[in-house]
């Protein structure tokens, strides 16, 4: 078997095989619980302002060798910094947010693209903590598609949405 058949068995598997739905759930629900801890954590706990850790992330991008890339640093302090009170919006619930959705499998795919950006950031912000094997494993989700919501409420929620999408364009044609 060539390497390009090996990459066509696996890619099969992952993305239709019920076992790997099975053990795609579970790191699903793996990563969701973190999201679900890290977004109620902040909520709850009222001290959550995410300037003091945009502030250390742009100090970051200095010295000899910086934990910041310059680019980011840039970002971080003439968009994210002046505009603290969203992000740290977007963040306490964009985590919590996340999480639900992976835990209930819904939406599974756009979750855990979201997710994964926000590790991105949280990376390229100097915080290594849990995200980068987070990352990895979100990268397993993305890849699955659908499969990795398949033991999830995607299971009847994407092929309800397919089908008004279907139906509203069967009748956009009809129309014309």
């Amino acid at each position: 078997m060539n390497k390009r058949e090996m990459v066509h068995v696996i890619m099969n598997f992952i993305q239709r095989s019920s076992i790997a739905a099975g053990i795609l759930a579970l790191i699903r629900i793996y990563i969701g619980y973190e999201w679900v801890v890290a977004g109620y954590g902040k909520i709850t706990g009222g001290q959550f302002d995410a300037s003091g850790y945009l502030q250390g992330a742009i100090a970051s991008a200095g010295g000899e060798h910086p934990a910041v890339q310059g680019w980011w640093a840039v970002f971080l302090e003439k968009v994210a910094l002046p505009n603290a009170d969203i992000f740290t919006f977007l963040v306490m619930w964009g985590e919590l947010l996340v999480g639900i959705a992976l835990i209930l499998g819904i939406f599974t795919n756009f979750s855990a693209l979201m997710g994964i950006t926000m590790n991105f950031a949280f990376l390229f912000s100097g915080t290594v903590s849990t995200n980068a094997q987070m990352v990895l494993l979100t990268v397993f989700l993305l890849v699955a598609g659908y499969n990795a919501g398949k033991f999830g409420l995607d299971r009847w929620v994407i092929p309800y949405v397919k089908g008004v999408f279907t139906k509203k364009e069967r009748e956009s044609l009809k129309v014309a």
